[in-house]
């Protein structure tokens, strides 16, 4: 990961396109984050083995994409239990997929990434990034004691990084990490969080 340029802080957001795998966004913004969660980046990537880098997949995304993986999480289960109301559909839905107004990557201080090697190939994790707790019964947490050795040793050099950058991670998601969000501030025991929602890379 290279350092930022000049435009990046004139604008407040600094581009990790070149690390990042294509995501659902045609206007790119999956590939900003802010300026500080950027630097922090940098400074967990040394802190890596020379032999290593950190593959960013996503950081800011558009609230209105937010919205949409949302209201589709509810729909979905609403479909699979007709006899939930809207209430409980809408709680069910946000133990996986965050509300737009309170979720982190809409704040621009969330990535979700992993580390591979210069050639760009991922390491072993234990499961792929995004699998949800049903779909990897529960090797996604962090934490989850029945990884290989090889995937717990990699966790724990990704992890031992970001920390030492400053970054939090949510315990649930292995590749999710966060500087400035609400989610930060509240593992950190800061008074407010940093970042709220953001329009964009542009604004």
């Amino acid at each position: 990961m290279a350092g930022r340029s000049a435009a990046d802080r004139a604008r407040g957001a600094a581009d990790v396109h070149r690390l990042a795998a294509p995501r659902a966004d045609d206007e790119g913004a999956f590939a900003h984050v802010r300026l500080s969660v950027a630097d922090r980046l940098i400074a967990a990537q040394t802190r890596l083995p020379r032999r290593l880098r950190l593959l960013v997949v996503e950081g800011f995304r558009l609230a209105a994409l937010q919205q949409h993986y949302f209201t589709e999480s509810v729909a979905a289960h609403q479909a699979a239990h007709p006899g939930w109301d809207e209430r409980r559909a809408h709680v069910e839905a946000s133990r996986y997929v965050s509300p737009p107004e309170v979720a982190p990557h809409v704040s621009g201080g969330a990535v979700d990434l992993t580390p591979c090697t210069v050639s760009g190939t991922e390491l072993p994790m234990g499961t792929q990034m995004n699998a949800t707790p049903p779909e990897s019964d529960e090797a996604c947490y962090t934490a989850f004691p029945g990884i290989s050795a090889e995937a717990r040793h990699n966790r724990d050099i990704l992890g031992t990084a970001l920390v030492s950058a400053g970054f939090v991670n949510h315990p649930t998601e292995w590749w999710h990490w966060s500087y400035g969000d609400r989610y930060w501030a509240f593992i950190t025991g800061s008074r407010f969080a940093r970042y709220g929602m953001s329009h964009g890379p542009a604004h």
